[in-house]
């Protein structure tokens, strides 16, 4: 009795051979057992580091210099950190009721929301136009892409350029008509918003270029259908552009949310941490301390907020990819 089995491709295969294991599995299990090698390597370059740093957020800073860390205080350096009992040991308070603009939470909070909201809104209204056919759209977008093309550095100077107190026309020109102060760039608050202004001349192609991949997906038929039923372009927009690009643009949103809540080379070459500190500066200030369990905690702190605020993105994406918008 022959232990073979006909294949799809009509081949004849013995039982019990790797090859028949597989082609009985159905395809969401065959799409999981791909997926083993990315989890495995998310395991290993992200998630071990992780609860690295979490287990080092619960010692002690080093008393003496050799060793990296203390003793073990549990989440003692959390509760020191969100009760402000850790200013002395930061470069600026992780928060400041006073002075919210200089301290770490409500700068990094100020930013993520004010450049996310400003880099969607243009973003998006790009992309609506670059989606139209009109004369000269192929360099449009080419020059587009400039700005996020420029490294982070670069773009730093030339903005620190642009508002130095000195030699800044921008600065000068504004602090003349009374926007900024004589020095914008020593001025918490006047920094953070050229800060902001800087993200987001870079980052709004970003936006703009996700969105239009999104625009560029939607089926041409509904428009044709949207107008001869008599809707306008409002109209148009509102039931057939909107809807089918949201998931698009809430997956733009996260990613620049993300980004902004991470936000640190862009601050160093225009303003300084110690003018604008976000939250990233405040971890990577300890840590150059050798304050190793200070700046660990607020890591994982931070990892925390940045992973809340992806829950706050990804439910509504899963309800819109599900139908449910």
């Amino acid at each position: 009795m022959s232990l073979e089995r006909t294949d799809r491709t009509g081949l004849q295969r013995p039982y019990g051979t790797a090859v028949d294991w597989l082609e009985d599995l159905s395809e969401t299990q065959f799409a999981y057992l791909m997926l083993v090698p990315v989890f495995l390597l998310m395991g290993v370059m992200a998630f071990w580091p992780l609860v690295r740093t979490f287990e080092m957020s619960l010692f002690a800073d080093a008393a003496t210099a050799p060793a990296p860390i203390g003793e073990f205080v549990g989440l003692e350096n959390y509760v020191d950190i969100v009760r402000g009992e850790r200013t002395a040991s930061l470069p600026r308070p992780f928060w400041d009721g006073d002075r919210p603009l200089a301290s770490a939470i409500p700068v990094t909070f100020v930013f993520t929301a004010g450049v996310v909201v400003v880099e969607t809104l243009l973003g998006l209204t790009m992309a609506l136009v670059l989606n139209e056919n009109f004369e000269g759209r192929r360099w449009l977008r080419m020059t587009l892409i400039l700005p996020w093309a420029v490294p982070i550095v670069i773009q730093g100077m030339i903005f620190f350029l642009l508002f130095n107190n000195s030699v800044g026309i921008a600065g000068i020109w504004l602090s003349e008509i009374g926007v900024f102060t004589r020095n914008p760039l020593s001025t918490p608050e006047n920094a953070l918003l050229v800060v902001m202004v800087a993200d987001v001349w870079k980052q709004t192609p970003f936006i703009a270029l996700l969105v239009l991949a999104g625009l560029q997906s939607i089926d041409r038929d509904l428009y044709e259908v949207a107008r001869v039923s008599g809707a306008t372009r409002w109209e148009r927009f509102k039931t057939v552009t909107f809807p089918l690009v949201l998931p698009t643009l809430l997956v733009a949103m996260l990613f620049r949310s993300i980004g902004a809540m991470k936000i640190y080379g862009t601050i160093v070459p225009i303003a300084g941490c110690n003018t604008v500190p976000s939250l990233s500066c405040v971890v990577v200030s300890t840590f150059n301390s050798r304050l190793y369990g200070t700046s660990t905690a607020v890591a994982v702190l931070m990892a925390v907020i940045i992973g809340s605020l992806m829950m706050f993105y990804i439910i509504p994406y899963a309800r819109t990819d599900a139908g449910g918008v």
